[in-house]
């Protein structure tokens, strides 16, 4: 008898022995004779049905298919064989010389040979009624419906089939239907001794599934060395199709493989197993180890750890599921590589996030200094900061409880902000880094402003940075990372910057403005004071003109604070002295600019839109026609 892969049912024929009688005989009493007449009717029973579905012995069973034909008899059929399994232990127990055992088990063999071929039939013609999609989306509980049982009841059997179809769909009625007579077939097949056989045919056909479902996800099968040489467009885009993918993998495909076999061999747990474990292993190996290849790959473009961060979000999503999906022992390999990713991930994502920081320390770039403009790195910079700050709840995670290497210290006044009692933001160690990195680049944008030639521009190209930087954190979700008081603490920097500007640019033209523009002075002292004005104020004008602030807002504030402080206090002493300067030839000699022209030059200042080569000439010529057309 085959014994591989079996589970025999504990159901079978008992005998009452008479005392008297041998144990060996089933003719010596009427009782006995009666029940060997019941073997032989069961035998003749099952070699009538077997014999007309048996291809090699009837044309008709050899061009139809039993399932698909008649279902009832189909049915009728796994119940023959069944019976016949529990008359052919009857023999064995009773009469195991009888030649009836032999017939018993050759029709056995024609039987589950037709079982083999329809199991295989049914796999391959309903492969669109068992697609994982249907099969995932379907309760595993409405579709364990058997087509047999060991007390055979047709009635019965079909009036379940019908109460399922009333509750599902037609396409998933079909599905489940299929489902069950895979089932009875496989409980048939197991319980006599030939699971081998089912196994072997229900893994090679369902895994073909499973590879081919992997491949038409656009998982490739890469090595690492293809990976390197590829391009990082072409990666990222690869990246973005497995970001799909393993959605689709393992909450359709892989989920649905579970349920199917789950559904199938429901009658035991190990063949259900290693179907399981045969089926998914080649595809979970696929789908889990491309992103260990990118986190190995050399290339390192500043996407590389968004596109990463991504992979890592993508399996920790998913991870209940692979656990629930992967808890056979046999597949722990798949949940462990799935695990292992996530480390692997978080390891490279926290390295390219370190190394970031020695790229800004490391640029070179001299744009924006010049003009006292928004240096590029500070662009750069911010937008890479505030992309990654949209991943704030998954660096958070990645960042818990994990010390920074060894780095160089920073004064902790910039890292940190004293967290007002109102503060809404929790300090976690991403918040910490990410202020940090922010600090590198300030530092780094000082060291860029003391190139610059003028004091005064690199007040102003501080200032610009700065701006940009606070402005960038409060329209980002950077300032749910690092929180209003950071901001506030940043601003008030801003704005003693912008102070030490208008001191050091400006400072010698209003301190060539009397305290008290109302005071008597003499022609002499008024001359002087007019013409110390001229000289500080075209000098400063034309300096500072050159220079540009992007911003709008920005520019229009420092120009009104200016505007403040020189414009009200000029036009008082142009009102006051200008005629204490003395002959009317004198007066266009010293008083040089009209209140008016004051505040339009003021108005000029910054102007963002022409160049500042080209601003400084036209500033220092119009400065040149007025000063001649005051001396006309």
């Amino acid at each position: 008898m085959r014994t591989i892969c079996r589970e025999p049912k504990t159901q079978s024929f008992t005998f009452s022995r008479h005392t008297s009688a041998p144990s060996s005989s089933l003719s010596t009493t009427p009782s006995t004779s009666t029940k060997e007449s019941m073997v032989s009717m069961n035998i003749e029973e099952a070699e009538a049905l077997i014999l007309k579905w048996d291809p090699e012995t009837s044309a008709y069973g050899s061009v139809t298919s039993l399932f698909y034909n008649d279902k009832a008899e189909a049915m009728h059929y796994i119940h023959c064989v069944n019976q016949l399994q529990k008359t052919m232990h009857a023999l064995l127990e009773h009469n195991p010389s009888s030649r009836k055992l032999v017939l018993a088990q050759n029709l056995m063999q024609m039987a589950m040979k037709r079982l083999q071929k329809e199991f295989y039939q049914i796999l391959s013609m309903s492969r669109a009624h068992l697609d994982p999609e249907s099969v995932s989306a379907r309760s595993s509980t409405t579709s364990r419906t058997s087509f047999c049982s060991d007390s055979y009841d047709e009635g019965t059997a079909e009036d379940d089939v019908r109460d399922t179809g009333d509750c599902i769909s037609e396409v998933e009625r079909v599905s489940s239907e299929t489902v069950a007579v895979l089932k009875s077939i496989a409980d048939c097949m197991v319980s006599n001794g030939y699971g081998k056989e089912c196994v072997t045919v229900y893994t090679t056909m369902r895994k073909s599934i499973v590879d081919e479902g992997i491949y038409r996800l656009s998982v490739e099968d890469l090595s690492a060395s293809k990976v390197n040489k590829m391009a990082w467009e072409v990666l990222e885009l690869k990246i973005k199709a497995w970001l799909e993918a393993v959605k689709i993998g393992v909450r359709t495909l892989f989920a649905g493989e579970r349920i199917l076999c789950d559904q199938v061999f429901g009658a035991s747990h190990s063949i259900a197993e290693a179907c399981f474990a045969e089926i998914s292993r080649s595809g979970a190996a696929l789908l889990f180890g491309f992103p260990e290849l990118v986190a190995r790959t050399k290339k390192s473009p500043p996407e590389k750890i968004f596109r990463m961060i991504d992979m890592y979000a993508a399996i920790a999503a998913l991870w209940p599921e692979i656990e629930s999906i992967f808890s056979f022992d046999s597949t722990t390999t798949a949940k462990s590589q799935a695990y292992a990713l996530l480390f692997r991930l978080s390891e490279s994502i926290r390295t390219s996030f370190f190394e970031f920081e020695t790229t800004i320390q490391k640029d070179s770039s001299k744009s924006g200094a010049k003009f006292a403009g928004v240096h590029s790195l500070t662009v750069q910079v911010m937008n890479h900061l505030s992309t990654l700050a949209d991943y704030s709840n998954v660096l958070s995670e990645i960042f818990l409880d994990v010390p920074p290497p060894s780095r160089s210290p920073l004064p902790e006044s910039y890292l940190y902000s004293p967290q007002s009692d109102n503060s809404t933001i929790t300090e976690t160690e991403f918040s910490v880094q990410m202020a940090r990195l922010i600090l590198v680049l300030l530092c780094k944008i000082d060291g860029k402003s003391r190139h610059c030639k003028e004091v005064s521009l690199s007040y102003l190209f501080l200032t610009n940075n700065l701006r940009h930087v606070v402005a960038k954190v409060r329209t980002s979700n950077l300032i749910y990372v690092l929180g209003d008081d950071w901001v506030l603490n940043h601003e008030a920097r801003m704005k003693r910057l912008m102070e030490n500007y208008e001191r050091v640019a400006w400072g010698k033209v209003l301190s060539s403005l009397p305290e008290n523009p109302r005071a008597e002075m003499s022609p002499a002292e008024a001359r002087v004071m007019f013409g110390n004005f001229n000289l500080e104020f075209e000098k400063a004008y034309q300096r500072e003109n050159a220079f540009t602030i992007p911003e709008q807002d920005f520019r229009e504030e420092i120009k009104a604070s200016l505007a403040r402080k020189i414009s009200p206090v000029y036009r008082e002493m142009h009102e006051t002295r200008r005629n204490s300067v003395g002959s009317v030839r004198e007066m266009r000699e010293y008083v040089t600019f009209t209140p008016e022209d004051v505040e339009n030059y003021m108005l000029n200042l910054f102007y963002a839109g022409r160049s500042s080569s080209t601003a400084e000439e036209n500033t220092s010529f119009f400065v040149r026609k007025k000063f001649c057309k005051k001396c006309k």
